[in-house]
């Protein structure tokens, strides 16, 4: 293990003796700083370090050909403090690799349990798809920040949507860092939606006109899915409550009297 003072010219002399694989030179001024030579004339920048439970450990900093001498060094002396305060820079980086966006997280864990486990499921599902994850669902689970949710709420307001829809946009993605967390989703800080505000509902009551509900009828007259389209039918007709139409079973219905029955 020849120990040498890593220089910038020093760098790009290096090469890998005859017969051997690679070698690793290692630099005077910072232990544990490494570079290592193939004899394909690749060059990598390590850092060494002891774990906690005293194991040798080594983290790749990056390319030579990438990173001059100086920022590999600063990086390298960043690793091994924090290997002396603790914690173990490898297994972090682990971590952080396998940290799922918060897209992946969302359709692949969060909406198939609440599919189960929350009746208003598929309000869910619609707020995430329409607002959440355009705007954050390329993010890693612990690059989603307030401020990042706090400007997703303004560009909402701003396109007129009301406090019901911002509110809950705060809501669910608290709930859902929430579950990442209890679920040992690793790496995860403080839940991000933690220190936003929601704003009070405003209590709105709107009828349509006659020309609205006409447009309506003919909308649903030639929509794709008539089985949704029968089902707001039956909300026009009866003034009944989502639920109360969707969820109906045929026994409910009394064919004589024309009537659909309610179950409290």
């Amino acid at each position: 293990m020849p120990r040498i003072l890593l220089t910038r010219s020093f760098v790009q002399s290096a090469a890998c003796p005859a017969g051997r694989r690679k070698l690793d030179y290692f630099d005077k001024r910072c232990p544990g700083f490494l570079l290592e030579v193939r004899v394909s004339g690749g060059k990598t920048f390590y850092q060494r370090y002891r774990d906690a439970h005293g194991r040798e450990r080594q983290y790749k900093i990056g390319p030579a050909a990438i990173l001059s001498v100086v920022e590999a060094r600063e990086k390298a002396r960043r690793i091994a403090a924090e290997a002396l305060i603790g914690a173990d820079p490898q297994e972090r980086r682990q971590a952080q690799r396998q940290m799922p966006t918060l897209r992946e997280f969302a359709t692949e864990s969060y909406l198939p349990f609440v599919k189960t486990a929350k009746r208003s499921w598929r309000t869910d599902e619609t707020v995430l798809r329409l607002h959440i994850l355009p705007a954050l669902g390329r993010l890693p689970l612990d690059e989603v920040t307030g401020p990042a949710i706090a400007a997703l709420m303004q560009r909402l307001r701003l396109k007129g949507y009301a406090s019901g829809t911002t509110n809950r946009v705060v809501v669910l993605i608290k709930y859902i860092f929430n579950l990442a967390k209890k679920w040992g989703i690793t790496g995860l800080g403080d839940n991000p939606a933690s220190g936003l505000r929601t704003e009070p509902d405003v209590q709105r009551e709107r009828f349509l006109s006659e020309e609205e509900v006409g447009r309506l009828i003919r909308a649903l007259d030639t929509d794709e899915n008539q089985v949704a389209a029968q089902a707001i039918r039956l909300l026009l007709l009866t003034g009944g409550r989502r639920n109360e139409i969707t969820q109906a079973r045929w026994d409910y219905i009394d064919w004589e009297k024309r009537t659909l029955f309610v179950p409290l």
